[in-house]
Order: C-alpha cells, then structure tokens, then sequence
C-alpha cells in the first residue's frame, strides 16, 4: 500500500527558521483581525459559559489496579431443570442401593422431591433403611413393585429432611476427654412416629405378596460366576 499523503500545513505566519516566525505578536495581531473582535465586544474578548458537566460519579474508581484480585460472584442465568426420572423408576419400584450407607440393600421407592432426589424407605422395621433421599444415579430399578396407595407422603420434602444448626461449645480439657458426657444426637418423636405411619400401612401391602418380605430383608451381592451385563432386575 503506498504512504499516505500529508496535506500541508497552511499558516499565516511561515518560519523563517524552526521557531522563529517571519511576522511579530503584535504583527499577527492586526493581521489576524483580533483587534477588530475586541472592538465590537467592548474591549474585551467574548467569553463563553461553561457547559453543565455531565452526572459525575461522587466516588471516581481508582487509577491503580487492586494488588489482589477481587472475585466477583457469578451470576447463574440458567433456569432450573427438573430433574428428569427413569422410566423404570416409579411410585412403588423396588430399587436397589448401590452406595453410602446401606449399599446393597432393597427400599421402596414412595415419590421424587422437588430437589430431583428420591424418597425411599426400607422399610425400616424390615431391613433396618429409614426413610431417606437417594441420588437416582445410585440406585437400580428393579421390576418388582409394591402397592404404595395406602401410603400418604405428601408431608415429606426436603426441608423435612434439613439439619439443624447447632451452636459449638467450647470444651475444656476435661471434658473433651470425657466420652460418657458428650451429648448424643436423639432422633425427635415426631419423626420416629412418621417412620412407623409409613411403616404400618407399608408393610401391610408387602404381606399380601408372598417371598415379597424375605426379599426386602436380603441384601443384594453378586456372587462368582454372575455377569452384571447379563442380569435381569
């Protein structure tokens, strides 16, 4: 691309050197018609008011960068999925637990909570599982089902299952060694009474299938020779 042509300079008063103009002040005075401007406004040149500043901030942001980096909270515009079920999982299905707690052992399944998480339940009088809420990624549908319809869970959610905040005390020498005066965690009434509700109209259907109870209570295991790829639950 070739240069770019600069448009010369045109003034009034050409240096004869660098610096030094060819005409004086008083010269470029008159010659630029300043004296007939001051004329007409009086003696003095026009002044002209100030434009309004613009809204300026009461507090101008710093010229220097912060030493340290400031983290700023994100800001999530996505909007919440429900969390999708399986199609072999339903109110009723007989799952299988794959991990935590009470891994390898049968609960029923009663309802999905507004979390995606799901409400299960042993129940506990059978094989020892209270109700809790399971991650369906953790779980295995099987076919067998069991008739849920007598059951009213619409009580449980997950602020049901939230923990209170306790506050810490500050324990002495002494008492930090002593085991037997450790305060222990005591499950409330009313929740040991929602488990029996459960329970009682629970097991009155699983009664009314036969093997249905011993198979609750048996806690799944592969044993040599079975292929997982090859079972059907």
């Amino acid at each position: 691309m070739a240069p770019k042509q600069r448009t010369p300079k045109v003034t009034r008063n050409p240096d004869l050197i660098r610096g030094i103009g060819k005409y004086s002040r008083s010269k470029m005075y008159h010659k630029r018609g300043l004296w007939a401007i001051k004329a007409k406004n009086g003696g003095a040149f026009p002044r002209h008011d100030k434009k309004p500043a613009a809204d300026v901030p009461a507090v101008k942001p710093p010229k220097l960068y912060p030493a340290d980096d400031v983290k700023k909270p994100l800001v999530n515009k996505r909007k919440p999925k429900p969390t999708k079920l399986r199609d072999s999982i339903t109110p009723g299905t007989v799952l299988i637990l794959l991990a935590g707690r009470f891994k390898g052992k049968r609960v029923v399944f009663l309802k999905q909570l507004s979390s995606g998480l799901l409400l299960v339940t042993g129940p506990f009088k059978i094989n020892g599982v209270p109700l809790r809420r399971v991650n369906q990624a953790y779980v295995i549908g099987t076919s067998t089902k069991v008739d849920i319809s007598g059951v009213n869970v619409d009580k449980f959610d997950d602020k049901y299952f939230a923990k209170e905040v306790q506050k810490k005390k500050n324990k002495g020498e002494g008492e930090f060694f002593e085991a037997e005066n450790e305060e222990k965690t005591v499950l409330p009434q009313g929740k040991k009474d929602d488990q029996k509700a459960v329970d009682t109209a629970l097991i009155k259907s699983i009664e009314g299938v036969s093997d249905l109870k011993t198979y609750l209570a048996a806690r799944f295991s592969l044993k040599q020779g079975m292929k997982p790829h090859e079972l059907v639950f």
